[in-house]
């Protein structure tokens, strides 16, 4: 595959997403039909999501990022057997760290993160469950490569678009150790961090039954 077929993503000044040669679309309910190009709405007020139809226009969406945002700063936490890094601007907030192994990710404590509480194989499954890439790892100073997979938009239920594998985002600046592999995108409207999801979804209630 060139790079001119390779899929792409472009987030538009105050407007859509255009994705181009994406294949792999899909929602809770399984894949969705494609068209080498299409424009996701990412405002939340599209009628016809994930489609696009223009709302964005009416709605005075604005793609900016608010200067309240978190700091993009990279946190190494070093343990016996295994570093974690953790970037809180990247974070989506699914909450699949916590859920999975509170014992390493620990909410309401300081620090947050315990490198120590769990044996090594358990982390690494963890932190590879992190929609947003929010979360790495290294061991004995070695970072895994991500593997390379055809490119894919997963509709995440009420929340961001999460994309994984080889799908370009252009033209964007990223945080800090953000995976170019694993990334989630802002579909609420709502993100100080836009183009990237930082959980405004959950404050803003945004609902979307269809997908």
């Amino acid at each position: 595959m060139s790079s001119h077929d390779k899929p792409s993503i472009n987030a538009t000044p105050d407007g859509p997403l255009l994705v181009n040669n994406l294949s792999n679309l899909s929602n809770r309910h399984g894949p969705l039909e494609t068209s080498p190009s299409m424009a996701l709405c990412r405002c939340g007020a599209s009628k016809n999501k994930p489609f696009c139809d223009g709302s964005h226009q009416q709605i005075g969406f604005k793609s900016t990022r608010a200067g309240n945002r978190p700091t993009d700063q990279r946190i190494a936490y070093v343990g016996k057997h295994i570093t974690i890094y953790d970037n809180r601007s990247l974070c989506a907030h699914a909450g699949y760290c916590t859920d999975s192994l509170a014992s390493v990710f620990r909410l309401k404590q300081e620090p947050w993160i315990d490198p120590d509480g769990a044996p090594v194989d358990e982390i690494i499954a963890a932190v590879k469950r992190c929609p947003s890439g929010a979360l790495s790892y290294s061991v004995e100073g070695v970072t895994p490569s991500a593997p390379v997979q055809p490119g894919s938009i997963l509709i995440a239920p009420n929340g961001p678009y999460v994309v994984s594998g080889e799908v370009e985002l252009a033209g964007i600046e990223w945080g800090e150790g953000a995976s170019r592999q694993q990334y989630t995108l802002c579909r609420c409207g709502a993100s100080r961090n836009k183009p990237f999801c930082d959980g405004s979804h959950w404050a803003i209630n945004f609902s979307d039954d269809k997908n």
